[in-house]
């Protein structure tokens, strides 16, 4: 019997012995799986076939996940070579299982599709059972699920390999997945995705340091610069405010030893007296590291460590400072608005303009919470609190805010029963994770955000009273784009910072005219992703005329209010990739890299373009 045989004949028995007579399958099948099994029997779970988030969610995920769906990129890129090679597909999802993208073996791509491995499907371990992609998250590391390992018999035929990608202070942004028939997927495929996900976490914390401070080490010097370094980003006041997997490693540290700690008890000298530049570096203990240490340069990189104020000749400036200033009082800001109109952005101002500057700002979308993980992903849990728990347990994202800003997004979609907590957290600051047997004191300022009319809500019963009057210290309401009295001189300031100065680019008088009339129903979004794609199909020094713009843009009041704006963010990404497309001669590789998006992408936007003919 060969070994392939012998792993089979195990997992049937396993699963007689676990479905049919109720039995621990830990005898019989690697603990990840045995334990993923218990967790999912005890988890309840809609059967029915998962349907796909809305295509304007699907669009506003990736917009969430830009940053990580950018550092990925590359590494999409060079694993599809190989997984077309094996008749398999490459997967990237968020930090709450949503896969945002997938390309691969045009052979395999269709299976995928009927088993619902494709963007816009959860694969939560809650909802999909035992999966590569769900049961990492959990786990939170690299792990292999193999045909009838997974939970749900409809996806015992095919074997996935995935690996979490952390953000540079431990929590889990996305995972990449590498799926395929089963016996396409072994220990060389799991190390891959290993070794691609360390690849993106690298990239992620450097586009983080991006000129501010950052120390590179290794103990061999040629390792330097390579992913296998060790990454610290330092902030302005010498504390350590990310690092990497292999800087933990190397100095035997975890996340929650090492973050928000002085820089100084490493290298045994206050920051601000570290020299940038290659040298070696004494850590306690006597031994020695090979480090670069990197800070910036020229006026004005050195920042202070007290509040930074908003530019004074930004219209919305008085308000961020009044918001600041409440908050710093101890009250809550409440910012309503519609989807798209820079809730978030406006919240991250106020924390930068306020005393807390210095501190975290930790934003959670009550909306994309997944039900299964709330309490453990807001609240922590301590260690051994369920079975699959992390070994050290884990903070939450609440206490994960302590010293800087809690921001709540949506919370007019926040379930009732967390409400009830919610409002405990907020009157007393006190949290009680998970199998914690007392709670633990947090101190956060808090900012609100909702597209709701949360006082409606009340009136229904659907939102707490007791909770609005909590959150409403200080109402802050956003008018839509369509409404800004200032709506020009924003669109002048995003296309300079969006591309628009540094390809040294200017909008012709009847574009910009143009811009300016169009009602922008996706509000700052929709503003964003048009910009974005003008400045990226055009020349440096070029002049953007009103021709460039997207159709339903100049067209205006020629029927397009009947379009939703999910499918007007299509039009104008279809009508970026069929100009880039055009220029670069139908080079798909070429048009997706000038354009910032990947092959999978330009090639979605292609099959629907036929199906459209």
């Amino acid at each position: 019997m060969t070994e392939g045989s012998r792993t089979q004949q195990r997992i049937t028995q396993a699963r007689e012995l676990f479905f049919a007579r109720g039995h621990d399958p830990a005898a019989w099948l690697p603990p990840h799986i045995a334990q993923s099994w218990v967790r999912c029997r005890q988890a309840p779970r809609n059967e029915r076939d998962p349907a796909p988030v809305g295509r304007a969610l699907l669009d506003e995920r990736r917009e969430q996940a830009m940053q990580l769906r950018a550092c990925a990129l590359p590494e999409l890129d060079s694993l599809a070579e190989h997984a077309v090679g094996q008749g398999c597909v490459v997967i990237l999802s968020d930090g709450q299982g949503l896969i945002l993208e997938e390309i691969g073996s045009p052979d395999f791509l269709p299976k995928a599709e009927r088993i619902a491995l494709s963007p816009g499907i959860v694969w939560s371990e809650a909802g999909r059972g035992t999966n590569a992609i769900g049961t990492a998250l959990i786990e939170g590391r690299a792990l292999a699920v193999l045909g009838r390992e997974h939970y749900l018999p409809e996806n015992g035929d095919i074997g996935c390999a995935a690996a979490p990608i952390r953000t540079g202070r431990g929590a889990i942004a996305g995972v990449l997945d590498v799926s395929g028939e089963t016996g396409r997927i072994d220990a060389h495929a799991l190390g891959m995705v290993r070794m691609a996900a360390q690849q993106i976490e690298h990239r992620m914390l450097l586009a983080q340091a991006a000129g501010g401070h950052l120390l590179r080490f290794h103990h061999k010097p040629a390792l330097l610069g390579s992913s296998r370094e060790g990454l610290i980003v330092v902030d302005d006041d010498g504390r350590i405010a990310a690092a990497n997997r292999p800087a933990l490693a190397m100095l035997g540290e975890h996340w929650d030893s090492l973050l928000d700690t002085p820089l100084e008890r490493l290298v045994g000298l206050p920051w601000t007296r570290v020299q940038p530049g290659a040298r070696l570096l004494t850590l306690p203990g006597g031994r020695q590291i090979a480090a670069s240490i990197e800070r910036p340069s020229g006026p004005g990189a050195a920042r202070s460590g007290g509040p930074r104020r908003a530019p004074p000749d930004d219209p919305l400036a008085r308000r961020v400072a009044d918001a600041a200033r409440v908050l710093d009082e101890g009250l809550p800001v409440l910012v309503s608005g519609e989807t798209g109109s820079g809730k978030e952005v406006f919240a991250r101002r106020v924390h930068a303009a306020g005393r807390r500057a210095a501190g975290p700002f930790v934003a959670i979308n009550c909306a994309a919470l997944p039900e299964a993980l709330i309490e453990s992903e807001l609240f922590g849990y301590e260690e051994g609190a369920f079975t699959g728990a992390r070994r050290k347990g884990m903070r939450g994202r609440i206490r994960e805010a302590d010293g800087g800003v809690l921001f709540l997004d949506e919370i007019g979609d926040m379930a009732l029963a967390l409400q009830t907590r919610l409002l405990r957290v907020i009157e007393n600051r006190r949290i009680a994770p998970l199998g914690a047997g007392r709670e633990v004191e947090v101190d956060f300022a808090l900012i609100c955000a909702t597209h709701r009319d949360l006082d409606a809500m009340v009136d229904a019963g659907t939102f707490r009273a007791d909770l609005l009057y909590r959150v409403n210290g200080y109402a802050v309401p956003l008018a839509p784009l369509r409404e800004r009295d200032d709506r020009r001189a924003l669109i002048e300031r995003l296309f300079g910072e969006l591309g628009g100065a540094r390809k040294s680019l200017r909008l012709a008088d009847e574009a910009m005219v143009a811009l300016d009339a169009y009602p922008w129903p996706g509000n700052v979004r929709e503003l964003c992703s048009v910009l974005k794609a003008l400045i990226a199909l055009a020349g440096s020094g070029a002049t953007i005329a009103v021709d460039a713009l997207p159709p339903h843009v100049v067209a205006r009041g020629q029927g397009r209010e009947a379009a939703a704006a999910a499918d007007r963010l299509a039009d104008v990404t279809q009508h970026a990739i069929e100009q880039m497309l055009a220029q670069c001669h139908d080079n798909v590789a070429q048009a997706a890299a000038r354009l910032g998006i990947h092959r999978s992408t330009v090639y979605r936007h292609l099959r629907r373009g036929k199906a459209a003919r």
